[in-house]
């Protein structure tokens, strides 16, 4: 998602940070999902390397979900119903499906630039922004910065199990 102006609003970060909730959903059901498309064959072919890299970014799905929601809990905001997020995220993101790309690490490697994009976009929309949040700034940003890091992580760990097995 590109952020073209900054963050005008609680409502609107709000919004923003319920995006990025969807967006990790999305990025845990897409690794759940190719890796149940498998065969039985397929699966046991899966070593313990690619089992922990998926098995790892759901756990930290989760944990990234879990810091959004606590974000928006602090927001003065009135929330957005979660069909209208999900839907906008579908638009955005779910473009493309598991079986577009060759194999399980492309995917991943697509669902972690895909979010490390959408918090780097996030935290210069909120950078450019001159709007007092009701959350603290430094915390929101501080919070968004450690999980846009741990998304370019998981770049970094992906491409190089890949480059390992070219």
């Amino acid at each position: 998602m590109s952020l073209a102006s900054n963050v005008g609003s609680d409502r609107q970060l709000a919004r923003l940070l319920q995006i990025g909730i969807v967006l990790e959903e999305v990025v845990e059901a897409r690794a759940y999902h190719h890796h149940r498309s498998l065969s039985e064959d397929e699966q046991a072919e899966l070593d313990e390397e690619i089992e922990a890299l998926l098995e790892h970014a759901a756990e930290e799905s989760a944990d990234h979900r879990g810091r959004l929601e606590s974000l928006i809990d602090d927001l003065h905001a009135e929330s957005i119903p979660f069909e209208e997020i999900e839907t906008l995220v579908d638009g955005q993101y779910g473009q493309t499906k598991p079986d577009d790309f060759d194999g399980i690490l492309y995917d991943q490697l697509h669902s972690e630039e895909t979010a490390y994009k959408f918090y780097d976009d996030l935290i210069g929309a909120i950078e450019e922004s001159d709007v007092q949040f009701s959350v603290d700034r430094e915390r929101l940003l501080e919070t968004l910065r450690a999980i846009r890091a741990e998304e370019e992580e998981g770049v970094r760990e992906v491409t190089e199990i890949m480059e390992t097995r070219a």
